[in-house]
């Protein structure tokens, strides 16, 4: 059984991200559950503002319009599941979770004005050769119908957790850089501009020194910017229903290029890739296929 829980409003991601970081401290200390909460986080009455969506169309290059990007959505709803991951039932620490895939299906378009019900909850707990991985789902819907739903995957490297079943996962497949389309030039403050229009101020993206504590030579990008900036390239050829999904690999370190490959029909849909084109890796690959 589920239980609803419902929020006041959505929560700010600063005192989200102190709370995390706190009950981190406090599970190297004590184990904590291994299974997920048995919850669905609810807010409702959430309307976005012509500001913050305008902000967001001119940093991603999305079209200037009343229509709230998908990308733009998941910004809306991600405090939602953050909060979910920062109870003290949630088996995996906040700090460190690797944003590793992401999958968003968007039935119909949203728009400037609607009133939103954004639900989070936590599923698929699963163990993997690196860790263990959860999948956060959000769905959002106008007037009781589902127009969105997202499933953000994250993995908690070196946490493994008795009870966990046992991921299929058989590891990346090889990457052979395509024939690029095109080029992103992203400068030193992208992570901060991405930020404060997502709320996102995760210090890694933010400046070299958190970023260097935690393994990286400077600050890198977030992940669905890069993301969120694919989508936008694919332009509106995707239409207004649509899957969009996408996995990171090598994160973009900022100042960074990214060369690109964006390609196909409203037909037969979108294949994506951003990659380092002196190394050949690549920093993510995905898709948007139309919905009929």
């Amino acid at each position: 059984m589920t239980t609803t829980v419902v929020l006041p409003g959505v929560p700010g991601l600063g005192g989200l991200y102190a709370r995390g970081a706190g009950l981190a401290v406090a599970r190297r200390v004590r184990s904590g559950p291994s299974v997920l909460p048995g919850v669905s986080l609810v807010v409702r009455g959430v309307q976005a503002s012509a500001e913050h969506l305008t902000d967001y169309q001119h940093l991603l290059g999305e079209s200037g319009s009343d229509h709230l990007p998908a990308g733009f959505v998941h910004v809306l709803a991600f405090p939602v599941a953050t909060a979910l991951m920062t109870r003290v039932d949630f088996p995996l620490p906040l700090v460190g979770l690797v944003h590793v895939a992401n999958r968003v299906t968007q039935l119909r378009p949203l728009a400037l004005g609607d009133e939103l019900e954004i639900r989070a909850s936590a599923a698929d707990l699963r163990a993997h050769r690196s860790g263990t991985q959860v999948d956060l789902v959000t769905e959002v819907s106008v007037d009781g119908s589902l127009a969105w739903r997202g499933v953000s995957t994250y993995l908690a490297r070196d946490v493994f957790l008795d009870g966990a079943a046992a991921s299929s996962d058989d590891g990346p497949t090889p990457f052979v850089p395509p024939t690029p389309t095109g080029r992103w030039t992203l400068a030193g403050d992208v992570g901060r501009r991405y930020a404060a229009v997502s709320g996102d101020r995760n210090p890694i993206h933010l400046s070299a020194l958190p970023a260097k504590a935690l393994g990286f030579p400077r600050a890198i990008a977030h992940g669905m910017y890069t993301a969120s900036r694919a989508l936008a390239d694919v332009g509106a050829g995707r239409g207004d229903a649509f899957d969009w999904s996408v996995e990171f690999a090598k994160p973009v370190l900022l100042p960074g290029t990214v060369t690109v490959r964006i390609a196909g029909t409203p037909a037969d849909g979108f294949a994506f890739a951003g990659w380092d084109a002196r190394s050949g890796k690549p920093h993510l690959t995905g898709s948007v296929t139309p919905l009929a």
